[in-house]
């Protein structure tokens, strides 16, 4: 499920030129808060294995920031439930 403002896409990304760009992700989605952006990426490493890729992009002046957090294996259950958790408790 989407939160209000996040967009899903499985569509062939397109330059501004209208050229088809490569998009190694197997699902993606993004959400814009302000001057940042969130990219969650599912991708799939050159061994098979899918991983969760989380992005931020931020612009600060003429500054372009990005980092990303990249989580593999059974290590995204794990990190699913930390995110959940600390959800509820900044909801509380």
């Amino acid at each position: 499920m989407l939160r209000p403002g996040a967009k899903s896409t499985n569509e062939i990304p397109m330059s501004p030129e209208g050229v088809m760009t490569e998009n190694s992700a197997i699902y993606s989605t993004m959400v814009r808060s302000g001057k940042t952006t969130y990219f969650v990426d599912v991708r799939e490493a050159k061994n098979g294995n899918k991983y969760l890729a989380i992005s931020e992009s931020q612009i600060s002046g003429d500054e372009k920031k990005r980092s990303t957090v990249r989580v593999f294996g059974s290590t995204m259950t794990q990190f699913r439930q930390a995110i959940e958790e600390a959800v509820s408790a900044a909801e509380q």
